[in-house]
């Protein structure tokens, strides 16, 4: 697999990542700890060196696994990890936000030792916390970066404003938020400032939560444990209309029959995001090794001018149903 560069301060890693989350939780049953460690070390294998963790997904479980899996295989992978969220002691609840200062170094230290490392690649503020400016978050960090502990910095779900200020203090390598053909909102004011101070963009949900593999229709159901049963965009009524979409993914994929295998609609969709900047790292997750496969494969798919404008097109007439989150959830992003 080819590489890319994160940011201006050398962070190369593979062309795609791997999204961590869903190995422990948020999508319903989550597989047997053995088969997801197995998983991950078949990703490096096969050339996938960006692995996406954070305290938070388990809570602490997830940053628990990937330490596992990937020791034996630390110096061949970066690791990227979040602090942020506030978690309850003995509940594993989340109930709020926290990036004061001395809270940001106790995560840090806590995640070392469940990742089995000495330093971290890439650490994000998972949310902006309305009651911490953001020069004291990247100060902090900065100090931990002189330390050695932190090799880059990060931010997930900010907006320009925060972006500016906290680059001023520490330079961000990276800025992590939801993207894809279904969510395009940071194209309008994100793109043009992550360009400008040179910042990479590391998209999750890129395949839309699973429904831009072509593999959801109207009459699917979530079970228990799987957010999507409670985000407005899987609805039954949402899943119906947001079907238009596919269709595109499949008529472009079906195009391309000449050429080889036909593509799947995961991997027109991954191409097109791999087509839109070449500082963009999509970080698609998995459970399942011929996914896993499916997604690194999207690598080899370079999309034509015509395609990309021609996808853009049916876009332009295709209106999105249903918001990503719901209301609570979206008011906690930085805008």
């Amino acid at each position: 697999m080819l590489t890319r560069t994160l940011g201006n301060d050398g962070l190369d890693v593979s062309e795609i990542g791997f999204g961590c989350m869903g190995l422990t939780s948020s999508y319903g049953t989550a597989p047997a700890r053995e088969d997801a460690a197995a998983l991950l070390r078949a990703a490096v294998e096969r050339g996938v060196t960006l692995f996406d963790t954070a305290e938070f997904y388990g809570p602490f479980v997830n940053e628990e696994l990937v330490g596992e899996a990937l020791a034996p295989l630390r110096a061949r992978v970066k690791i990227a990890t979040k602090f942020g969220f506030k978690i309850e002691p003995g509940t594993n609840r989340r109930i709020g936000v926290d990036s004061r200062p001395d809270h940001i170094r106790a995560v840090t230290e806590a995640s070392l030792k469940r990742l089995r490392t000495d330093h971290i690649d890439l650490l994000y503020q998972h949310r902006v916390d309305p009651d911490v400016p953001i020069e004291d978050v990247a100060g902090t960090v900065g100090e931990l970066i002189r330390e050695g502990k932190v090799l880059h910095f990060g931010l997930s779900e900010a907006g320009v404003g925060t972006l500016r200020r906290a680059h001023a203090v520490q330079k961000v390598t990276a800025l992590q938020s939801e993207y894809s053909l279904w969510w395009r909102e940071p194209e309008e004011e994100i793109f043009p400032v992550l360009e400008e101070l040179g910042i990479g963009f590391v998209p999750f949900s890129p395949l839309g939560r699973g429904f831009l593999t072509g593999a959801m229709d109207a009459s699917t159901t979530f079970p228990k444990g799987d957010m999507r049963a409670s985000q407005p965009r899987f609805t039954a009524a949402a899943l119906a209309a947001n079907q238009a979409l596919i269709d595109v993914l499949r008529e472009v994929a079906a195009a391309r029959g000449g050429e080889g295998a036909v593509a799947t609609p995961a991997q027109i969709a991954l191409a097109w995001i791999l087509a839109q900047r070449p500082w963009i790292v999509p970080i698609p997750g998995t459970t399942k090794l011929h996914r896993l496969e499916e997604n690194i494969a999207a690598t080899r798919i370079a999309l034509a001018p015509g395609e990309l404008a021609a996808i853009d097109r049916a876009l332009a007439a295709i209106a999105v149903e249903g918001a990503r989150y719901p209301e609570e959830q979206m008011r906690m992003i930085d805008r």
